[in-house]
């Protein structure tokens, strides 16, 4: 019998993936991993709920303190991107450094060959490209292959993803109720796991050396239209907030750091057609030396948008057929070919 260790955040997604994969013959380990006290995803009621689903099936269960390697890993670099004008995606840095990095290597110590996750998101040998391929679920909107891109991609023969070949969450709760899961109704959470009040700006004041700096905020051209209140308080694309009365609407396009300001104009100037991503990691082949087409996505709500792409160094040069609006630094940028993962990187600029 095949052991999985399983990562469970007492939430609907991984209890149903618990379920499926000891009805499909696994031996199944739920692994909850303790990361941020506190948390939407770390608290007393998160570990109970995980471990009532754990006994009501007949696996084991287990609780694992990462909350050192988290902070590390995942907050450190959240303060850092917005230190640098940055608007990071900490699910994604959480992904790579944790569930599919620290998680693998306490499977391997726990003797399991595979370690699964309640994501919506599919791994599937491809005789076409002669490896192990991060594809699409058929959940839709709902699919989460876009915040897998930077896992490694020795893992992905390693990975079981049982909620792939579902295409609704409705789906998801029905199996629960059915099969007597406490936590069948139990809400999404949406948030940031470690803010799960919403208020970033909050939580940077209070955890690190972000203070509220006011600065000018100017045009293109360097001309002075108003005061802002700390950098990190905009983001590329924001219209409100701004202070600025002005003849047409005003956006956030940028910032500079040296110089403490906000950079704003009009809407024309938020769509850009080419962009440099780095910190790179390829999925599906080795390396870019030609001009290939992709379908691409900026952020994890944005619609594909169809670009040709080429590696340059250890950069990706991506350019659209169309300009794209509110194109932003530290957010990623993931390329797809039909429903598989080639890769992505992170937007410079």
């Amino acid at each position: 019998m095949e052991r999985v260790l399983l990562g469970m955040s007492g939430g609907v997604d991984s209890s149903v993936s618990a379920l499926l994969l000891k009805q499909r013959g696994y031996e199944v380990i739920g692994a909850t991993l303790e990361l941020f006290a506190g948390s939407s995803c770390c608290n007393i009621n998160t570990y109970i709920d995980a471990k009532n689903v754990c006994n009501s099936i007949g696996i084991q269960h287990f609780t694992f303190d990462y909350k050192k390697e988290f902070k590390k890993y995942v907050i450190d670099d959240f303060i850092d991107c917005y230190a640098n004008c940055k608007t990071p995606n900490p699910c994604i840095e959480c992904n790579k450094y944790m569930k599919f990095g620290i998680m693998y290597n306490k499977a391997k110590e726990l003797g399991c060959n595979y370690i699964a996750t309640g994501h919506y998101a599919k791994t599937e040998y491809s005789e076409k490209y002669k490896r192990w391929t991060l594809k699409k679920s058929n959940a839709g909107k709902k699919d989460q292959s876009y915040v897998l891109w930077n896992m490694p991609k020795e893992l992905l023969e390693h990975i079981i993803f049982p909620l792939s070949e579902f295409e609704s969450k409705e789906q998801i709760r029905k199996i629960a109720v059915e099969n007597n899961l406490k936590v069948a109704n139990k809400p999404d959470s949406e948030d940031i796991c470690f803010i799960p009040d919403g208020n970033y700006k909050k939580f940077l004041e209070n955890n690190s050396n972000i203070k509220p700096k006011k600065g000018n905020i100017v045009n293109s051209k360097g001309e002075i239209l108003g005061e802002h209140t700390g950098l990190y308080n905009y983001t590329i694309g924001q219209r409100r907030g701004l202070g600025i009365s002005n003849s047409v609407p005003l956006f956030v396009l940028g910032f500079n750091r040296k110089t403490n300001e906000v950079i704003v104009g009009e809407e024309k100037e938020l769509y850009k057609k080419q962009i440099i991503v780095n910190d790179v990691n390829l999925l599906l082949i080795d390396e870019i030396n030609e001009w290939m087409e992709v379908d691409v996505k900026i952020r994890y709500s944005a619609k594909f948008a169809k670009a040709k792409i080429k590696q340059d160094g250890d950069n990706i040069i991506v350019i659209f057929d169309e300009p794209q609006r509110a194109i932003t630094p530290g957010q990623s940028a993931v390329f797809y070919i039909d429903d598989i993962v080639v890769g992505g990187g992170k937007i410079v600029e």
